[in-house]
């Protein structure tokens, strides 16, 4: 009786060592193949990140500008709550009640007057985070967006 028991426990124990190498070295050729796809992707992501933020942040500007009747001075007006209920105020004009940063964690640099034929200009710089550049570097702005 022991014998068949012996077997049968044999028979199911688990892997051998050959077969956990084989499936190690086949997981590793195909982290080597799909690997180097996805390495960047996250860089090349990031302009278009801005952009929507830029069209979001844009959105609660023209909410802002429906309710007050102008643009604001600054950013920091959006996520502000008005003080009484008379007021046309209905902020905050942000869910998160943040300004966002843009996806290199730079401020977004907003001019209100714009200076684009624009209401405002709303830009960020970018990878560098300064102004001008080309590839990740090169600045997003609010009047190029819709072109």
């Amino acid at each position: 009786m022991q014998s068949k028991e012996r077997k049968r426990k044999k028979l199911t124990g688990g892997f051998t060592l050959i077969e956990l190498l084989v499936v190690l070295v086949i997981i590793g050729l195909l982290g080597a193949v799909v690997a180097p796809r996805f390495i960047g992707k996250g860089e090349e992501a990031k302009p278009k990140i801005a952009r929507q933020q830029i069209e979001l942040l844009g959105m609660a500007l023209d909410s802002y500008k429906l309710d007050v009747g102008e643009y604001p001075e600054s950013l920091n007006l959006l996520i502000e709550t008005g003080e009484d209920e008379a007021s046309k105020w209905k902020g905050p004009y942000l869910k998160k009640k943040v300004i966002p940063k843009d996806p290199w964690s730079n401020e977004y640099v907003y001019n209100f007057p714009g200076e684009h034929g624009y209401y405002y200009d709303l830009s960020s710089y970018g990878k560098d985070g300064e102004e001008g550049g080309e590839g990740l570097d090169q600045d997003i702005n609010s009047w190029e967006i819709d072109e």
